[in-house]
């Protein structure tokens, strides 16, 4: 009997960078809850950008948020996991260097610091991604506990992910693509799947009573501590490769039909 539930937002359960969730999966968050059976959104997102998607039912889900680095569960954090800062200070060090063409975000457990001065980027935080952010001069001058550094290139990121920042990064940091526009880094412990884990420990779940959904390279974790887990079929190869089931796409409200199943 599954108990637990988790899925990736962006390009899984809904459209990249859209603020709304609709009504039939609000409807279902709040069936599943009714039969003991707990939803976690997990995402790459902050919280607060994740909790403004589910807003409708915001308490009455989990979340796994910044690629596991914060989770929340029953309205109180059950694990923060800090960056070091001398990760920290390379990787921004590095990044800066591609400003111009791409943008930084680094989050904080209570909201983002942002150093970019593009308001179109700007306005993708504030009203795509309905982020808690600050715009700061110089995010490194500033007293804050980074959980994860995010950098952003619009239409695609990937070339330069996987060519030049994932392999300067991979053996120091955990460092994954979320998404076609996004690179994110975080502690080398940080992963969906652990942040999962940690969940079902805290929640007394087994592997095999929890299902999963996701589609890109960050969700890969997820499919593997899931004893159900599902890649939506406009997933990347990887993802299908570590998925035990592929399931239609947001656009068909994939997640949905196969939860609707379990009610």
């Amino acid at each position: 009997m599954i108990k637990l539930i988790a899925s990736d937002i962006d390009g899984t359960l809904i459209k990249e960078s859209t603020p709304d969730l609709y009504p039939e999966m609000e409807q279902a968050i709040r069936d599943l809850k009714k039969k003991g059976i707990v939803f976690c959104a997990a995402s790459g997102r902050q919280y607060a950008s994740v909790r403004n998607v589910f807003r409708k039912v915001a308490d009455d889900i989990a979340y796994i948020a910044e690629n596991g680095a914060h989770i929340r569960c029953d309205g109180k954090d059950i694990s923060v996991t800090p960056m070091k800062r001398e990760h920290a200070e390379g990787i921004m060090k590095m990044l800066r260097s591609y400003y111009g063409e791409c943008e930084t975000v680094i989050s904080t457990p209570q909201g983002s610091l942002v150093e970019s001065q593009n308001q179109e980027f700007i306005d993708l935080l504030t009203y795509g991604y309905h982020n808690t952010f600050r715009l700061v001069e110089d995010v490194l001058a500033e007293d804050a506990e980074i959980i994860k550094i995010a950098i952003y290139r619009k239409g695609s990121i990937r070339s330069l992910g996987e060519e030049v920042l994932i392999p300067a990064w991979q053996d120091k940091v955990k460092i994954c693509m979320a998404g076609e526009e996004w690179v994110d880094f975080m502690d080398a412990s940080v992963d969906k799947g652990n942040a999962l884990r940690q969940l079902q420990q805290y929640l007394g779940i087994k592997k095999e009573e929890t299902m999963a959904f996701g589609d890109n390279n960050n969700d890969i974790g997820m499919m593997l501590a899931a004893g159900e887990s599902y890649a939506v079929e406009t997933a990347v190869k990887e993802v299908k490769e570590a998925a035990g089931n592929i399931c239609p796409g947001y656009l068909d409200k994939g997640v949905y039909k196969i939860i609707k199943n379990l009610l």
